[in-house]
């Protein structure tokens, strides 16, 4: 695979960059390019809006966005492109990440965005490998692997359990 990036993932500020770090290390397993930026909706709206328009001719397939408080930043993006886009809630300071996960779940009919759980920056990644796999064999091939290894994983896990 080429390295210029096809997932775009962004978020409103750095202090979600510790969050967000799984599903950079999701693309790195995979080797999918991956790009990241932090554009807030709030605070750089027209850096965001030219990111978000010009995201599908840049070359990018889909577009993880995480956002916590108000989490416009999915929201906004979806407005501003026809990729798929993957909301992550993040949590903050207040009310455990549920405000996050319900701004972003409650989007308006006709401007989908796909939202995973509180801090779910991994299964967001997963999620845009599994849409990528759709298209691409060599893709769909990796997450099968992924799968029969996680699962070999967990089963292992039954080894460590004692008994009396």
């Amino acid at each position: 695979m080429n390295d210029k990036p096809i997932i775009g993932i962004i978020m409103g500020s750095d202090s979600d960059l510790s969050i967000m770090e799984k599903a950079f290390d999701v693309c790195k397993e995979f080797n999918i390019p991956y790009e990241v930026k932090i554009l807030s909706a709030h605070r750089t709206p027209e850096e965001h809006t030219s990111y978000s328009k010009t995201a599908e001719t840049r070359g990018l397939k889909l577009i993880i966005a995480a956002a916590g408080g108000a989490a416009h930043l999915p929201g906004v993006t979806a407005a501003n492109t026809i990729l798929p886009v993957i909301g992550v809630p993040i949590k903050g300071k207040s009310f455990e990440g549920m405000d996050s996960l319900l701004s972003i779940v409650q989007m308006p009919s006709g401007i989908p965005v796909a939202t995973v759980a509180v801090n779910g920056a991994k299964n967001a990644a997963l999620l845009a490998i599994e849409i990528l796999g759709i298209s691409d064999e060599n893709i769909r091939s990796r997450l099968k692997e992924y799968r029969i290894k996680m699962a070999k994983d967990s089963m292992k896990k039954n080894n460590k359990i004692k008994t009396n």
